[in-house]
């Protein structure tokens, strides 16, 4: 009998083909329909672009533009400065010399990452205003309190820096553990010295693995909202709020939010630019540690000072002040309600934590059956929204969420309900907009985690002829369950700490504790800010200390 004789036996060779073929394209038309879902927010900025700017455009391009870009460029530039000093010089002391509390360094050091920058904004601004932290202490020491005023785009240039610094730290630190030690012990054998070897050789080569993490941080200054509000600093995305809450012009807010989009996806760009100068350096890690040197007792101690300012700056300091705030407040904040607030953003970040990780694993199984190579790459598209701030995603969302409950409200009013907004306002909005914007953060650690499984473990399971989702179920989730739970606590956090987007779609009758906190210091009581602040603190260091742990591993 022939094997592809008789196209209705199931087992023929060329049914078989065109059953592949069939499941390919099924899976390659999902993949599309889900980045086409996902990237919706932006597609739709695009599209009103084409509808003319709101009446106040004009008066915005002249009198408040430019002082949005310098803002912004300013904030780029001392960020830049400030963070590539903190993060570089940090990764390099503990990765090559051994001090007092090195080990314990390594892991503060991330620590600034659990939290988020506007809380470090309250938390400076107690500390440095009239009867704060520093004139309560010049009082104790009888001396002349001198105030430090800042309350500016200085001010908030240096809180942005010492919050976010870690981004730069945790790159460069890699690549440091990774090829440091050949480096060294070639430029050594060459009689090169210590300090000549590091500015010329390896700064140099460590510059994609920085600049990787410089973008980071550019991106979350960009996206910026709640300190950049709080110390009345005029910036794209505190436009694009006076434009949409204040000026009821969503349209002006639409063009700010373009803008805004187009210096993102620049320095994406530029990030791509500099990935492509990986090739100049060494393809092969290093099989042994990195054999740090051990100074002088005198040097030890300017090290372990060097590396615990940015630590006592970015993590202590503002955790301290926001702990003695709590003690004053806890009495009045620490009620029923905010045990409400608090059950409410927990709900609302594990639902958008288990969604997120959802359309993560559709996009990458889906795009993984399908035998179209290009379909991987057009997977690829979906992660973008972690690099659009959060602001314009959620302008982005609510143009298409509007459009379509006003179409719906017509067809139901032919039937005589009146419905309201079904979509908009709701939670199913909100959530819609957090698995767009932190995708990113669940697709990576599980396509990381994918890659490792053998292709001949699933591969066997077809042979058998058993299908995609039934292997996938059997043998390929309990593999990768390490970076789903992983990718779960990502997300989760990241929801907890997300501001702009929240205000701006979050529903009327529910708030979350990181609204809370930003309402208080809106409301001039930063110090009642402090509890809902320490609460997403506290939770906020689970994954930064997994974090360190998977460094540490590599």
């Amino acid at each position: 009998m022939k094997l592809d004789g008789n196209n209705s036996n199931p087992f023929s060779l060329k049914t078989r083909l065109q059953r592949l073929k069939r499941d390919s394209n099924r899976w390659s038309v999902l993949t599309l329909a889900i980045v086409f879902f996902l990237a919706l927010p932006i597609i739709s900025i695009g599209v009103e672009l084409f509808s003319r700017p709101g009446e106040t455009w004009s008066h915005i391009v002249t009198y408040l533009l430019p002082e949005y870009i310098w803002n912004s460029l300013y904030l780029v530039l001392f960020c830049s400065m400030l963070v590539l000093l903190l993060g570089v010089s940090s990764a390099w002391l503990v990765s090559r010399f051994d001090f007092m509390f090195r080990k314990q360094m390594e892991w503060l050091l991330i620590l600034p990452l659990a939290i988020p920058s506007y809380i470090v904004g309250y938390a400076y601004a107690g500390i440095f205003d009239y009867g704060g932290s520093l004139d309560l202490l010049f009082r104790q020491l009888n001396l002349d309190f001198i105030r430090i005023d800042i309350m500016n785009r200085a001010g908030l240039a240096f809180v942005l820096s010492i919050s976010l610094f870690p981004y730069v730290y945790v790159s460069a630190r890699a690549f440091f553990l990774n090829q440091a030690n050949n480096l060294l012990e070639a430029s050594k054998v060459l009689g090169v010295g210590e300090r000549k070897t590091f500015f010329r050789l390896m700064l140099p080569l460590a510059r994609p693995a920085i600049v990787a993490g410089l973008v980071l941080v550019l991106m979350e200054v960009l996206n910026d909202y709640g300190a950049a509000s709080y110390y009345g600093v005029n910036t794209f995305t505190t436009g694009i709020f006076r434009s949409w809450f204040s000026l009821e012009e969503p349209e002006t807010a639409v063009y700010l939010s373009a803008l805004l989009i187009v210096i993102v996806f620049a320095l994406i760009l530029f990030e791509k630019w500099q990935v492509r100068k990986m090739k100049f350096t060494s393809s092969k890690t290093n099989s042994t540690q990195l054999q740090r040197k051990i100074p002088k007792r005198s040097v030890r101690w300017m090290i372990f000072s060097m590396v615990f300012l940015p630590v006592l700056l970015g993590f202590i300091l503002p955790v301290a002040q926001l702990m003695y705030w709590a003690v004053l407040t806890a009495s009045t904040v620490f009620d029923m309600q905010f045990l409400i607030i608090s059950l409410q953003s927990f709900g609302i970040a594990i639902s958008s934590a288990v969604l997120t990780v959802f359309f993560a694993l559709l996009l990458i199984y889906f795009s993984k059956w399908s035998n179209i190579r290009s379909i991987k790459n057009v997977a690829r598209v979906g992660v973008l929204g972690y690099a659009i701030p959060g602001a314009v995603i959620a302008i982005g969302i609510m143009i298409p969420t509007l459009a379509l409950d006003k179409w719906l409200i017509e067809v139901l009013g032919n039937f005589g309900i009146d419905s309201g907004l079904i979509i908009n306002g709701t939670l199913m909005a909100l959530l819609y907009a957090y698995a767009v914007r932190f995708l990113a953060v669940a697709y990576n650690p599980i396509e990381s985690t994918a890659l490792k499984v053998d292709n001949s473990i699933p591969d066997s399971s077809k042979v058998l002829g058993v299908g995609n989702l039934k292997t996938f179920f059997k043998i390929e989730f309990p593999l990768i369950k390490t970076g789903v739970f992983s990718a779960v606590i990502l997300v989760f956090i990241d929801v907890m700490k997300e501001l702009p987007l929240t205000l701006i779609l979050k529903p009327y009758h529910i708030d979350t504790l990181a609204v809370k906190a930003f309402e208080y210091a809106s409301d001039e009581m930063v110090m009642e800010a402090s509890i809902p602040s320490l609460f997403i603190i506290f939770t906020a260091m689970i994954p930064v200390i997994f974090l360190n742990k998977l460094l540490i591993k590599k």
